[in-house]
């Protein structure tokens, strides 16, 4: 009497695995462009708020923006980096830091404000983000990151 087996052969699985390979080896990089895409995005958003906490400071320092500060100091309009309730003085939040947020040029009348890549964000396209005081954005290596 002849039994019959269940199962897959060695074949039948090395098929498999491959046919996942390729899917994985498809569908990796356009996951990882998706997250630093979205990452991009919130650095943007951060880079607006600031914008705005830097229009509050003018307001109330009779229109100059000298004087302004980003981090963790009590004098300080803004966090000095993206996500900003991160604390920085532990290092849990490191792994998750992606930019941070610097005034690249300050002057009584104008600034420019600049979002640089940290971290896994390093590889993005967009390199470092920037506007400043008349609203003109800008990145490093492309000019279509601001969407």
């Amino acid at each position: 009497m002849k039994t019959k087996q269940t199962g897959f052969t060695l074949v039948e699985l090395l098929i498999a695995m491959t046919i996942i390979g390729i899917l994985t080896s498809v569908s990796y990089p356009s996951y990882v462009k998706h997250i630093q895409k979205t990452k991009r995005a919130e650095a943007e958003s951060a880079l607006m708020s600031l914008a705005a906490a830097m229009e509050q400071w003018r307001v109330e320092n009779n229109n100059n923006y000298t004087g302004v500060t980003l981090g963790t100091a009590t004098t300080a309009i803004f966090s000095n980096q993206v996500p900003s309730d991160c604390d920085t003085t532990t290092s849990v939040c490191t792994n998750k830091k992606t930019y941070t947020l610097s005034i690249s040029r300050l002057t009584a009348s104008n600034y420019t404000l600049k979002a640089t890549p940290f971290g896994s964000q390093i590889g993005d396209e967009c390199g470092d983000l920037t506007l400043d005081s008349t609203s003109i954005k800008g990145a490093v290596k492309t000019t279509d990151c601001w969407e």
